[in-house]
């Protein structure tokens, strides 16, 4: 399964959009870190790998900006950082 592919079943995560075929894989991550449940990361990870993940995650959150929330943040830098090793 492609990340767009996983989006297109998930219209909720990215309810401002209609073309998921358009949105990155950074657009795509961004919106199931912060919006998804669970099971929805679980299967972002399976699609992209961990590492692929871990480093969009790691790249958008040290940005000035950033879109992520400060929990998301928090939990994901900690999550990441053990069970991507980066």
């Amino acid at each position: 399964m492609k990340v767009n592919d996983f989006i297109k079943k998930r219209p909720y995560l990215v309810w401002y959009t209609k073309n998921y075929d358009g949105l990155s894989p950074e657009a795509i991550v961004e919106a199931t870190l912060n919006y998804g449940n669970w099971d929805d990361v679980q299967e972002l990870i399976k699609i992209l790998g961990m590492k692929q993940t871990a480093d969009i995650f790691i790249k958008q959150s040290k940005k000035a900006r950033c879109n992520y929330g400060v929990r998301t943040k928090h939990y994901f830098t900690l999550y990441f950082k053990k069970h991507a090793r980066t």
